[in-house]
């Protein structure tokens, strides 16, 4: 090459501006945050539906755990001395001497219900022994029953209220002449004549707690139940006074003592022997006032029926013809009738009826009128009616059974 040539050099490619480097670099970093994002969304996820097998898994462990350890028992403390505390285990009777903490043993006290383990050793302290049975028997609701629902027995119904509304409402009447008020009536007479439906309106009167219960009821087959069920029942009533206390067909517990030795007899006589210890015995019963009814009086036991368990025995016979009529008229006024019914016509035709007996002829009366697509109750459907109800008979002779769902 002569010193004449030039040299020439070849043109390199433009190079990225620092601008577009940073821009690409701002759009790979927003791409890494993006995903970086979701990770912790999907890691926020994975973190709760571990938490919740977790919690799964803890339950189920400690219910494998409960299954797998020994079962406790129930027992009662009898007594607490130096030695320890001795209880006796349900059941069995078994009576055992365990030691305590001394933070449980002040805890403890006689009669108390606790758990105990396979070596009879005091686990914890249990709730009151009242049979959940007996607290069923509280109304939460008062019924829709009152006193102008009930006819025909006018004076049983004033004896009623005097004996156990007015010692709730008006207690000081009775400190200002300085007797005790009644305790408790008996309400006796045929079935259907309406002594339960005294108890439902005084209920539904009194804002006084309401327990209610059978005879039936308190008759068990196994030793003990029945008294035991007495004493909750009376517990309760304490526990919640004033309170009202309603006995229907008594006469289940409360017959007449003979002299079968049979375990049964022995048993209905036990929970009776423990009803006369609650109504008027050593303990004070409280502010608390006993409605009885039966039907059969002449079976009751003379120990029950004396002043101090029931001051007031008050009959409920069946109506008379003003009784009836009155009664006819509270079982027609919600009733489409004809203006040719005549009620005073109808209580004397149906002589000698109860309460119960006098609905199951209005109700039979209306069945009539709907058969006959009829909007109004005649006459004739109540004549067709008592005709039914009173002179129906089955095959024996015996005269039909009538519904008494709202009179007893």
């Amino acid at each position: 090459m002569s010193g004449s040539e030039k040299h020439t050099t070849t043109p390199h490619a433009p190079e990225d501006s620092a601008e577009e480097k940073i821009e690409a670099l701002e759009k790979k970093l927003d791409t890494v945050r993006s995903r970086k994002n979701g990770i912790e969304e999907e890691l926020i996820t994975v973190r709760s539906e571990l938490e919740k097998k977790t919690t799964q898994l803890e339950k189920v462990q400690n219910k494998n755990e409960k299954l797998n350890q020994s079962p406790l028992f129930v027992a009662t403390v009898q007594d607490i001395t130096d030695d320890g505390v001795i209880i006796k285990q349900h059941g069995n009777n078994q009576e055992a001497v365990t030691e305590v903490t001394g933070q449980m043993e002040e805890d403890l006290e006689v009669n108390d219900r606790v758990s105990i383990n396979n070596n009879l050793a005091i686990v914890g302290k249990l709730d009151s022994e009242t049979d959940a049975r007996a607290r069923m028997m509280e109304m939460d609701e008062s019924p829709e029953i009152t006193y102008e629902d009930i006819g025909g027995v006018p004076d049983q119904i004033s004896e009623v209220r005097e004996t156990i509304e007015m010692p709730l409402t008006q207690p000081e009447q009775f400190d200002t002449i300085g007797i005790d008020p009644p305790s408790g009536i008996l309400l006796h007479g045929p079935p259907g004549t309406g002594k339960t439906m005294m108890a439902k309106a005084v209920a539904n009167e009194t804002d006084a707690t309401f327990i209610k219960l059978a005879g039936s009821e308190l008759v068990h087959k196994f030793i003990g139940e029945g008294p035991k069920m007495v004493r909750d029942i009376f517990e309760i009533a304490r526990d919640n006074e004033p309170a009202v206390l309603f006995i229907d067909e008594i006469d289940a517990i409360a017959a007449r003592r003979t002299d079968s030795k049979t375990s049964g007899d022995a048993e209905v006589q036990r929970t009776m022997m423990q009803l006369l210890s609650e109504m008027d015995g050593f303990d004070e019963r409280g502010d608390v006032r006993i409605i009885a009814a039966t039907n059969r009086y002449d079976m009751l036991d003379d120990a029950i029926l004396r002043p101090g368990r029931f001051d007031r025995l008050i009959e409920v016979p069946t109506p008379d013809a003003e009784g009836r009529q009155d009664i006819f008229n509270i079982h027609t006024r919600g009733m489409n009738i004809e203006d040719d019914v005549d009620v005073e016509e109808l209580a004397s035709k149906a002589e000698d009826v109860s309460g119960a007996e006098i609905e199951a002829i209005c109700m039979e009366a209306g069945m009539f009128a709907i058969r006959g697509s009829r909007e109004m109750v005649t006459m004739a459907d109540f004549e067709d009616a008592i005709d039914k109800i009173l002179g129906e008979e089955d095959d024996t002779g015996a005269a039909s059974q009538i519904p008494s769902t709202a009179f007893a």
